[in-house]
């Protein structure tokens, strides 16, 4: 892929009172003589006077020019002054507009991808947001003025290991009534397009986890599995991709790293998460597939104690950016 057939990432400002600011610091030290991994950021440019050089573009297209030389900034008006590490809910609605600006750009090829920085939804709602989270947001954003809707799918990578999840932020105990037979076929059909135009597997093999304990030991210890799991499976196997029924979740993560899968999908949050963030806590990422647009983001929160105390690791942040390139390239090649 040459640098000329590239558009530049857009990194969104996230929670400006959060760990956003001077991680995207540390990611532009990091790459900035990477052509590759070209990228601006659209919030206040204030925010990233750093002892770095920082610009503001009017285009995306500028980035490109001057990355190597400065952090480039789409300026984003009515961002407050914030004390790092202090939640403001004032900054509420420019970090909805930064989102919904990067999408915009990705929607309209001016930007290869976003990366999205940490937010905290409880300080949106004042402004209407209603959505559970991020890859919720994008998605509808993804959606407005299309005849198509996406079903967005959280998809963790990180020590070795690449997890879907059946079900994101739902209460454990209303995850029985979200799993269905058709949903999770649906889901491994996003998952195997994903693993092949995104990762670049051909063939890929994957593998559902149990909701049960021993993948419920043939209906002994609860019917999901059978019910509910293993149909599933069936039906994508009948579609021709290679799908495992039902494992054992405190095996498969395992086999995955054996190379047994290129990728688990996961039937609840931890289930997912916990494997992932234990291997590797710092360097994760979240992936949002099953859109138009390339989504990453760093596998963390906002961070407030980290952004007070100037603690901020950006090995997350860094890891998304590379993996959104990634797969931008990637999409480009089958394209």
């Amino acid at each position: 892929m040459t640098d000329k057939s590239r558009t530049p990432l857009a990194l969104t400002m996230g929670d400006p009172a959060g760990v956003g600011p001077p991680i995207t610091v540390s990611a532009w030290n990091a790459l900035k003589h990477d052509p590759s991994c070209c990228f601006f950021v659209i919030g206040a440019p204030r925010l990233y006077v750093r002892d770095i050089p920082v610009q503001e573009i009017s285009s995306p297209a500028d980035a490109q020019e001057i990355f190597a030389h400065a952090l480039p900034v789409i300026p984003l008006e009515g961002v407050p002054d914030i004390q790092p590490g202090q939640a403001d809910d004032r900054a509420a609605a420019s970090i909805i507009k930064s989102i919904e600006l990067a999408t915009t750009l990705c929607l309209d090829r001016s930007a290869d991808g976003m990366v999205t920085n940490p937010i905290n939804k409880a300080l949106l709602y004042g402004t209407g947001f209603r959505h559970p989270g991020h890859t919720e947001f994008v998605a509808a954003l993804c959606a407005e003025g299309s005849q198509t809707s996406h079903l967005p799918v959280m998809l963790l990578t990180g020590g070795g290991l690449r997890v879907a999840l059946a079900t994101i932020h739902v209460a454990l105990k209303d995850v029985f009534s979200h799993l269905n037979t058709k949903d999770l076929a649906t889901l491994g059909e996003i998952v195997a397009e994903s693993m092949r135009a995104d990762f670049g597997i051909a063939s890929p093999r994957l593998a559902f986890t149990g909701l049960n304990p021993h993948a419920g030991e043939n209906g002994t210890i609860g019917r999901e599995e059978v019910d509910i799991i293993n149909p599933a499976a069936s039906a994508l196997r009948a579609a021709g991709i290679d799908m495992s029924d039902a494992r054992s979740a405190d095996t498969v993560f395992a086999e995955s790293l054996d190379g047994r899968f290129d990728a688990i999908i996961a039937m609840t949050h931890d289930q997912g998460l916990i494997p992932v963030k234990t291997l590797d806590m710092w360097g994760g990422v979240n992936t949002t597939i099953g859109l138009p647009i390339v989504r990453t983001s760093p596998d963390h929160g906002t961070g407030y104690d980290a952004a007070a105390n100037d603690t901020a690791r950006p090995d997350s942040l860094i890891a998304a950016i590379r993996q959104a390139r990634m797969i931008a390239d990637n999409r480009k090649k089958i394209s």
